[in-house]
């Protein structure tokens, strides 16, 4: 089972089993993911002339509220950009899914569910002894096992039922989804060097305004896309400055219903402009821009397939330290951070404006998807993959007796119940904080 949340600096999983008849729509025995992410924008880089998408030296560009607090999550208004952007998180869920059901099934372990969503089913078929269904909270989706589904006609002592398979094959089955997140990666990396090429880039003063929203703070006062801002309050912004961005940001943050005056670069000659920002409900300011840094890019494609692979080799394993670091500063100060979690709404939202202002960044906003997806995965809590492997270590440890059934399923239970309460409450918080909707509040 696969659900999408996001600790914004970044999935899990699964395995339950049930012995009585639920009530619920999930099956008695599943494989399921929970699906934290560091923040994809956070981890969205650009390359320092030769340098690679992952090295830090780049600059990073923002697109989340909680980034950029003058723009907000304004990728909703975009129809083909949130349906790219869904597309990408469906095939991520397809992708983890199918690493548990290819393993299972190839070993002849005996599989009931393949679902693709939550809740009430839309869309179903069967082939082979196997369900396969859309449901209706695309919230993640699960591989269903029938170990101890009462309706099922399979003895329970049947050799293929996953529960009573040795430790190795059921360590691989629940394994396999990460696995298969991170060849998922790999790909995609190798296919945007391969087919867009190695974005290089040049910089160039100042911070660009690729858009702004009708009836901001921005529009009123003067500001429009295309602008580039050379200072911010007399503060200068040169090429070489990596936080440009943040700066500007944290100016605008720090004055709401005061005057901030930017200088502009547009169509050549400089403008001076006075913008007031509009107040957030935590006080901030926002003018309703996006911002982005002022580069060139370029599209540098490898001279051969190993030249092909090493650039993806490089771009994987640092993509990779970054969701890793990305983490570890989520969980390190998660005092400070908690308020960053994002879910499934604000991921789309990310995922949508990564789309609209550049298509070859999805490729990225997939990759790293998948690398949170694979590492938040194993971290051994209930409700991850990780939980389930530390189960079946604790198997190993007791000379392989299981932990007794009721404890299994409280242990698991528990975590997938906060899992859904966290992920109703982001939801609901996260679709508050898209632009359109607090325009209509």
């Amino acid at each position: 089972m696969l659900t999408l949340f996001t600790p914004s600096s970044s999935h899990s999983s699964t395995i339950r089993f049930l012995n009585t008849k639920p009530k619920s729509h999930f099956p008695r025995s599943s494989i399921s993911s929970t699906f934290y992410a560091s923040n994809p924008s956070s981890n969205l880089s650009f390359l320092h002339q030769k340098r690679f998408l992952h090295q830090k030296i780049g600059i990073k560009k923002k697109i989340t509220a909680s980034a950029l607090s003058n723009f907000g999550f304004g990728g909703f208004e975009n129809a083909q950009s949130v349906i790219e952007a869904v597309s990408v998180l469906t095939a991520i869920i397809v992708v983890h899914e199918s690493g548990h059901f290819l393993a299972a099934y190839l070993q002849g372990i005996h599989v009931s569910k393949f679902a693709v969503g939550f809740g009430p089913i839309l869309a179903k078929f069967n082939a082979n002894n196997v369900e396969y269904s859309l449901r209706a909270f695309p919230l993640g989706g699960f591989v269903g096992f029938p170990d101890n589904d009462p309706d099922s006609d399979i003895p329970v002592d049947d050799k293929n039922l996953l529960k009573n398979r040795p430790i190795l094959d059921r360590v691989l089955v629940i394994s396999a989804g990460v696995i298969a997140n991170i060849v998922f990666a790999f790909v995609i990396i190798f296919a945007q060097i391969v087919f867009v090429g190695m974005p290089v880039q040049e910089y160039f003063p100042g911070v660009v305004v690729p858009e702004v929203r009708p009836f901001s703070a921005a529009s009123r006062d003067g500001l429009l896309a295309g602008d580039v801002i050379l200072s911010v309050d007399d503060i200068e912004l040169p090429k070489a400055v990596p936080n440009s961005v943040s700066r500007v940001v944290d100016v605008i943050k720090k004055k709401a219903k005061s005057t901030v005056l930017f200088k502009v670069d547009r169509g050549g000659k400089d403008f001076l402009i006075k913008v007031t920002p509009d107040q957030n409900l935590d006080g901030s300011g926002r003018i309703g821009v996006q911002l982005a840094p002022n580069v060139k890019i370029l599209k540098e494609k490898p001279k051969d397939v190993l030249e092909a692979f090493a650039f993806t080799g490089r771009e994987f394993w640092g993509l990779t330290s970054n969701v890793l670091d990305s983490l570890k500063q989520t969980f390190l100060n998660f005092s400070q951070t908690a308020s960053k979690v994002s879910g499934p709404v604000a991921i789309i939202a990310v995922g949508a404006e990564v789309a609209k202002s550049n298509v070859d960044g999805l490729y990225q906003f997939a990759a790293i998807l998948n690398l949170n997806l694979a590492v938040i995965n194993l971290l051994p809590l209930p409700a991850l993959d990780g939980g389930s492997l530390a189960l079946i270590l604790v198997e190993a440890i007791r000379g392989g007796r299981k932990l007794p059934l009721e404890v299994e399923q409280g242990i698991m239970s528990s975590g997938i119940t906060l899992v859904f309460v966290l992920g109703l409450f982001l939801i609901i918080r996260d679709t508050l904080n898209l632009d359109f909707i607090k325009d209509l509040l």
